[in-house]
């Protein structure tokens, strides 16, 4: 299982690798448009290779869909908290009733302390 792990591992990097060898070209990226620059007077432009733009862009993108799933999944994780506490809750009681003396007579309190 190792293996295929290491193999796809290494498929993905060589991609990687072949994307950025094939996108070495300088690229402006500007924050604003040219028109907006011009009336301010400010035009914040940074030259970067395309790959490098390429991967901040992917890796802003999976950090926004992780950010955005774990923002969506807080119902069932809060769900999950409630039921843990719920489940807590019951095995102290339940503990508590073992430990207690039973009265000879009621078996559902039999059963349960065996």
């Amino acid at each position: 299982m190792k293996t295929l792990r290491y193999a796809f591992w290494a498929i993905v990097a060589l991609c990687l690798i072949l994307v950025g060898l094939a996108n070495r070209g300088v690229v402006t990226v500007r924050a604003m448009p040219v028109a907006f620059s011009d009336l301010l007077g400010i035009s914040p432009d940074i030259e970067l290779p395309l790959f490098v733009v390429i991967f901040i862009g992917v890796g802003v993108g999976l950090l926004l869909g992780f950010v955005w799933e774990w923002i969506r999944e807080y119902r069932q994780r809060a769900d999950a908290r409630a039921k843990a506490r719920e489940l807590d809750a019951l095995r102290r009681e339940l503990a508590a009733l073992k430990s207690s003396d039973t009265p000879k007579g009621d078996d559902v309190l039999a059963l349960l302390s065996t």
